[in-house]
Protein backbone atom coordinates (compact mmCIF):
# COMPACT_ATOMS: atom_id res chain seq x y z
CA UNK A 1 0.00 0.00 0.00
CA UNK A 2 2.92 2.37 0.42
CA UNK A 3 3.78 2.13 -2.79
CA UNK A 4 0.18 3.20 -3.75
CA UNK A 5 0.40 6.19 -1.60
CA UNK A 6 3.68 6.98 -3.02
CA UNK A 7 2.38 6.85 -6.66
CA UNK A 8 -0.58 9.49 -5.43
CA UNK A 9 1.83 11.89 -4.19
CA UNK A 10 4.46 11.75 -6.78
CA UNK A 11 1.59 13.04 -8.92
CA UNK A 12 0.82 15.52 -6.26
CA UNK A 13 3.94 16.79 -6.35
CA UNK A 14 4.16 17.07 -9.77
CA UNK A 15 1.30 18.78 -10.14
CA UNK A 16 2.10 21.01 -7.23
CA UNK A 17 5.06 22.10 -9.26
CA UNK A 18 3.05 23.11 -12.45
CA UNK A 19 0.83 25.48 -10.37
CA UNK A 20 4.20 26.99 -8.85
CA UNK A 21 5.28 27.69 -12.12
CA UNK A 22 1.63 29.12 -12.95
CA UNK A 23 1.32 31.15 -10.12
CA UNK A 24 4.86 32.67 -11.17
CA UNK A 25 3.98 33.16 -14.77
CA UNK A 26 6.92 30.56 -16.01
CA UNK A 27 3.90 28.70 -17.60
CA UNK A 28 1.90 31.42 -19.37
CA UNK A 29 -2.03 31.11 -19.63
CA UNK A 30 -4.02 30.28 -22.44
CA UNK A 31 -2.44 29.68 -25.18
CA UNK A 32 1.06 29.24 -23.49
CA UNK A 33 -0.14 26.56 -21.33
CA UNK A 34 -1.76 24.81 -24.27
CA UNK A 35 1.06 23.86 -26.01
CA UNK A 36 2.37 21.30 -22.99
CA UNK A 37 -1.28 19.98 -23.92
CA UNK A 38 -0.49 19.93 -27.63
CA UNK A 39 2.93 18.29 -27.44
CA UNK A 40 1.32 15.77 -25.21
CA UNK A 41 -1.29 14.64 -27.62
CA UNK A 42 0.98 14.82 -30.80
CA UNK A 43 3.95 13.46 -29.64
CA UNK A 44 4.86 12.39 -25.64
CA UNK A 45 1.35 10.33 -24.93
CA UNK A 46 1.47 8.76 -28.84
CA UNK A 47 5.50 7.83 -28.05
CA UNK A 48 4.56 6.06 -24.08
CA UNK A 49 1.47 4.35 -25.44
CA UNK A 50 3.07 2.44 -28.60
CA UNK A 51 6.31 1.47 -26.44
CA UNK A 52 4.00 0.18 -23.64
CA UNK A 53 1.72 -1.51 -25.85
CA UNK A 54 3.92 -3.29 -28.35
CA UNK A 55 6.06 -4.81 -25.54
CA UNK A 56 3.07 -6.29 -23.57
CA UNK A 57 1.52 -9.81 -23.85
CA UNK A 58 -1.74 -9.61 -25.78
CA UNK A 59 -3.16 -12.68 -24.14
CA UNK A 60 -4.93 -11.07 -21.37
CA UNK A 61 -6.69 -8.90 -24.07
CA UNK A 62 -9.24 -11.70 -23.94
CA UNK A 63 -9.95 -11.49 -20.40
CA UNK A 64 -13.63 -10.92 -19.17
CA UNK A 65 -12.15 -8.83 -16.73
CA UNK A 66 -11.95 -6.35 -19.85
CA UNK A 67 -15.36 -6.74 -20.52
CA UNK A 68 -16.35 -5.73 -17.76
CA UNK A 69 -14.40 -2.71 -18.07
CA UNK A 70 -15.30 -1.73 -21.33
CA UNK A 71 -19.03 -2.20 -20.48
CA UNK A 72 -18.79 -0.44 -17.28
CA UNK A 73 -16.80 2.59 -19.60
CA UNK A 74 -19.55 2.75 -21.75
CA UNK A 75 -22.79 2.09 -19.53
CA UNK A 76 -21.27 5.14 -17.62
CA UNK A 77 -20.44 7.69 -20.41
CA UNK A 78 -24.77 7.04 -21.33
CA UNK A 79 -25.60 7.76 -18.15
CA UNK A 80 -24.01 10.71 -17.96
CA UNK A 81 -25.19 11.89 -20.97
CA UNK A 82 -28.78 11.04 -20.11
CA UNK A 83 -28.40 12.75 -16.78
CA UNK A 84 -27.07 16.16 -18.72
CA UNK A 85 -29.91 16.27 -20.26
CA UNK A 86 -31.91 16.11 -18.02
CA UNK A 87 -31.28 18.58 -15.51
CA UNK A 88 -27.60 20.60 -17.15
CA UNK A 89 -28.02 20.58 -20.69
CA UNK A 90 -24.82 21.49 -22.56
CA UNK A 91 -23.42 21.27 -26.28
CA UNK A 92 -22.08 18.22 -27.29
CA UNK A 93 -18.82 18.90 -27.09
CA UNK A 94 -19.04 19.74 -23.26
CA UNK A 95 -21.58 16.77 -22.78
CA UNK A 96 -18.62 14.26 -24.28
CA UNK A 97 -16.04 15.83 -21.65
CA UNK A 98 -18.02 15.22 -18.87
CA UNK A 99 -18.97 11.61 -20.25
CA UNK A 100 -15.45 11.06 -20.80
CA UNK A 101 -14.56 12.48 -17.13
CA UNK A 102 -16.99 10.17 -15.71
CA UNK A 103 -15.83 6.69 -17.35
CA UNK A 104 -12.35 7.20 -18.81
CA UNK A 105 -10.04 5.92 -15.70
CA UNK A 106 -6.26 6.74 -15.22
CA UNK A 107 -4.62 3.04 -16.78
CA UNK A 108 -0.97 4.33 -16.74
CA UNK A 109 0.44 6.29 -13.57
CA UNK A 110 -1.99 5.55 -11.35
CA UNK A 111 -3.47 2.25 -12.15
CA UNK A 112 -0.14 0.30 -12.83
CA UNK A 113 0.77 0.52 -9.33
CA UNK A 114 -2.96 0.04 -8.01
CA UNK A 115 -2.96 -2.99 -10.48
CA UNK A 116 0.67 -4.32 -9.04
CA UNK A 117 0.43 -3.43 -5.46
CA UNK A 118 -3.27 -4.07 -4.29
CA UNK A 119 -4.63 -6.62 -7.14
CA UNK A 120 -1.13 -7.79 -7.11
CA UNK A 121 -1.28 -8.63 -10.93
CA UNK A 122 -0.51 -5.89 -13.47
CA UNK A 123 -1.91 -8.32 -16.74
CA UNK A 124 -5.49 -6.44 -17.17
CA UNK A 125 -3.15 -2.70 -17.37
CA UNK A 126 -2.39 -3.08 -20.61
CA UNK A 127 -5.71 -4.55 -21.88
CA UNK A 128 -7.24 -1.83 -20.08
CA UNK A 129 -5.21 0.72 -21.62
CA UNK A 130 -5.68 -0.70 -25.68
CA UNK A 131 -9.29 -0.61 -24.84
CA UNK A 132 -9.04 2.73 -23.70
CA UNK A 133 -6.98 4.71 -26.63
CA UNK A 134 -8.28 2.46 -29.64
CA UNK A 135 -11.74 2.36 -29.06
CA UNK A 136 -13.21 4.76 -26.29
CA UNK A 137 -10.54 7.77 -27.78
CA UNK A 138 -11.85 7.68 -31.10
CA UNK A 139 -15.49 8.40 -30.07
CA UNK A 140 -14.36 10.75 -27.33
CA UNK A 141 -12.38 12.91 -30.05
CA UNK A 142 -14.73 12.98 -32.43
CA UNK A 143 -17.34 14.26 -29.56
CA UNK A 144 -14.81 16.73 -28.44
CA UNK A 145 -14.17 18.31 -32.31
CA UNK A 146 -17.51 17.98 -33.28
CA UNK A 147 -18.34 21.10 -34.55
CA UNK A 148 -21.92 20.96 -35.72
CA UNK A 149 -24.86 18.36 -37.19
CA UNK A 150 -24.21 18.48 -40.77
CA UNK A 151 -23.06 15.66 -42.82
CA UNK A 152 -19.27 17.07 -43.37
CA UNK A 153 -19.11 18.12 -39.62
CA UNK A 154 -19.60 14.53 -38.63
CA UNK A 155 -17.46 13.06 -40.71
CA UNK A 156 -14.63 15.41 -40.00
CA UNK A 157 -15.33 14.60 -36.11
CA UNK A 158 -15.17 11.11 -36.99
CA UNK A 159 -11.87 10.89 -38.96
CA UNK A 160 -10.14 13.23 -36.69
CA UNK A 161 -11.13 10.52 -33.60
CA UNK A 162 -9.85 7.40 -35.85
CA UNK A 163 -7.03 9.51 -36.76
CA UNK A 164 -6.06 10.83 -33.86
CA UNK A 165 -1.91 10.37 -32.79
CA UNK A 166 -3.04 8.10 -30.02
CA UNK A 167 -5.50 5.94 -31.32
CA UNK A 168 -3.04 5.25 -33.97
CA UNK A 169 -0.29 4.49 -31.75
CA UNK A 170 -2.81 2.01 -29.60
CA UNK A 171 -3.61 -0.11 -32.86
CA UNK A 172 -0.09 0.18 -34.12
CA UNK A 173 1.71 -0.91 -30.72
CA UNK A 174 -1.04 -3.69 -30.38
CA UNK A 175 -0.20 -5.25 -34.21
CA UNK A 176 3.30 -5.37 -32.68
CA UNK A 177 3.20 -7.12 -30.00
CA UNK A 178 0.15 -9.46 -31.51
CA UNK A 179 2.53 -10.63 -34.09
CA UNK A 180 5.71 -10.98 -32.01
CA UNK A 181 7.43 -8.53 -33.69
CA UNK A 182 10.65 -6.31 -31.56
CA UNK A 183 10.91 -3.23 -32.49
CA UNK A 184 14.89 -2.14 -33.17
CA UNK A 185 16.54 -0.69 -30.34
CA UNK A 186 17.32 2.64 -32.47
CA UNK A 187 13.84 3.76 -32.74
CA UNK A 188 12.16 2.52 -29.45
CA UNK A 189 14.90 3.87 -27.20
CA UNK A 190 13.53 7.54 -28.56
CA UNK A 191 9.73 6.26 -28.54
CA UNK A 192 10.81 5.76 -24.65
CA UNK A 193 12.39 9.14 -24.37
CA UNK A 194 9.44 10.97 -25.53
CA UNK A 195 7.36 8.82 -23.88
CA UNK A 196 8.19 9.41 -20.53
CA UNK A 197 7.73 13.45 -20.96
CA UNK A 198 4.23 12.58 -22.07
CA UNK A 199 2.69 12.82 -18.04
CA UNK A 200 4.94 15.29 -16.59
CA UNK A 201 3.72 17.63 -18.81
CA UNK A 202 0.38 16.95 -19.07
CA UNK A 203 0.30 16.97 -14.66
CA UNK A 204 2.25 20.36 -15.05
CA UNK A 205 -0.39 21.82 -17.34
CA UNK A 206 -2.84 20.79 -15.28
CA UNK A 207 -1.16 22.45 -12.55
CA UNK A 208 -0.69 25.19 -13.82
CA UNK A 209 -4.81 26.03 -14.99
CA UNK A 210 -5.33 25.52 -11.32
CA UNK A 211 -3.98 29.30 -10.73
CA UNK A 212 -7.14 30.44 -13.07
CA UNK A 213 -10.64 29.86 -11.82
CA UNK A 214 -11.16 28.23 -8.67
CA UNK A 215 -12.30 24.62 -8.14
CA UNK A 216 -16.22 23.97 -8.40
CA UNK A 217 -16.27 27.87 -9.50
CA UNK A 218 -18.10 26.61 -12.82
CA UNK A 219 -19.84 23.92 -14.17
CA UNK A 220 -20.41 22.67 -10.29
CA UNK A 221 -23.26 19.81 -11.01
CA UNK A 222 -21.92 18.52 -14.12
CA UNK A 223 -18.67 18.10 -12.29
CA UNK A 224 -20.06 16.60 -8.94
CA UNK A 225 -22.26 14.60 -11.40
CA UNK A 226 -18.97 12.95 -12.96
CA UNK A 227 -17.26 12.44 -9.98
CA UNK A 228 -20.22 10.90 -8.00
CA UNK A 229 -20.43 8.30 -11.37
CA UNK A 230 -16.42 7.66 -11.53
CA UNK A 231 -16.10 6.48 -8.23
CA UNK A 232 -20.03 4.63 -7.22
CA UNK A 233 -21.76 4.52 -10.10
CA UNK A 234 -18.92 2.65 -12.16
CA UNK A 235 -17.67 0.56 -9.58
CA UNK A 236 -21.31 -0.75 -8.96
CA UNK A 237 -22.30 -1.07 -12.93
CA UNK A 238 -18.56 -2.84 -13.34
CA UNK A 239 -19.67 -5.53 -9.67
CA UNK A 240 -23.36 -5.86 -11.71
CA UNK A 241 -21.63 -6.85 -14.57
CA UNK A 242 -18.96 -9.03 -13.14
CA UNK A 243 -21.34 -11.27 -11.47
CA UNK A 244 -23.62 -11.31 -14.35
CA UNK A 245 -20.92 -12.85 -15.75
CA UNK A 246 -20.10 -15.08 -13.84
CA UNK A 247 -16.86 -13.27 -11.78
CA UNK A 248 -15.41 -13.98 -8.45
CA UNK A 249 -12.21 -13.95 -6.61
CA UNK A 250 -9.50 -12.02 -8.16
CA UNK A 251 -11.15 -11.68 -11.71
CA UNK A 252 -14.08 -9.43 -9.79
CA UNK A 253 -11.90 -7.83 -7.48
CA UNK A 254 -9.27 -6.26 -10.18
CA UNK A 255 -12.63 -5.41 -12.47
CA UNK A 256 -13.55 -3.34 -9.40
CA UNK A 257 -10.41 -1.80 -8.30
CA UNK A 258 -9.82 -0.63 -12.13
CA UNK A 259 -13.39 0.75 -12.87
CA UNK A 260 -12.69 3.12 -9.39
CA UNK A 261 -9.14 3.94 -10.50
CA UNK A 262 -9.42 7.93 -11.32
CA UNK A 263 -10.36 10.11 -14.10
CA UNK A 264 -6.97 9.80 -16.62
CA UNK A 265 -5.35 13.15 -17.35
CA UNK A 266 -5.90 12.23 -21.00
CA UNK A 267 -9.21 13.22 -20.31
CA UNK A 268 -8.19 16.84 -19.34
CA UNK A 269 -5.68 16.88 -21.72
CA UNK A 270 -7.99 16.11 -25.00
CA UNK A 271 -10.52 18.78 -23.46
CA UNK A 272 -7.64 21.47 -23.71
CA UNK A 273 -6.61 20.34 -26.67
CA UNK A 274 -10.07 20.83 -28.55
CA UNK A 275 -11.14 23.63 -26.15
CA UNK A 276 -13.88 21.99 -24.76
CA UNK A 277 -15.55 20.98 -21.60
CA UNK A 278 -12.21 21.68 -19.91
CA UNK A 279 -13.49 23.13 -16.52
CA UNK A 280 -15.42 19.98 -15.70
CA UNK A 281 -12.66 17.51 -17.47
CA UNK A 282 -9.82 19.91 -14.70
CA UNK A 283 -12.25 20.13 -11.81
CA UNK A 284 -13.33 15.87 -12.05
CA UNK A 285 -9.75 14.85 -12.61
CA UNK A 286 -8.42 16.64 -9.13
CA UNK A 287 -11.63 15.22 -7.26
CA UNK A 288 -11.28 11.93 -8.43
CA UNK A 289 -8.08 11.71 -7.68
CA UNK A 290 -7.65 12.65 -4.14
CA UNK A 291 -11.32 10.78 -3.76
CA UNK A 292 -10.58 7.79 -5.55
CA UNK A 293 -8.34 6.57 -2.54
CA UNK A 294 -10.52 5.52 -0.05
CA UNK A 295 -13.22 4.01 -2.46
CA UNK A 296 -10.37 2.08 -3.67
CA UNK A 297 -9.88 1.21 0.12
CA UNK A 298 -13.25 0.23 0.75
CA UNK A 299 -13.46 -2.19 -2.44
CA UNK A 300 -10.37 -4.08 -0.93
CA UNK A 301 -12.07 -4.17 2.53
CA UNK A 302 -15.13 -5.80 0.90
CA UNK A 303 -13.65 -8.16 -1.76
CA UNK A 304 -9.79 -8.01 -0.95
Amino acid sequence: MLDVLTGFAIIFVVIGVGFFLGHRGVIGHGEARLQFNRTAFWAATPALIFSSVATSDTSAFMSPVVAVIAIASVATMALYAVLSALFFRRSGAETMAGAAAASYYNSVNIGLPIATYVIGDATFVVPALVLQMAVLSPFIIAGLNAQGTSLRSISSSVVSGLTAPVVIAAIAGFIVSAAGWKVPEVIMAPLEILGGASIPMILMSFGASLTGDGLLASDRLPTITATVLKLVAMPAIALATGLALGLSGKELYAALILSALPTAQNVYNYAATYQSGETVARDTVFLTTFLSLPAMLAIAALFG
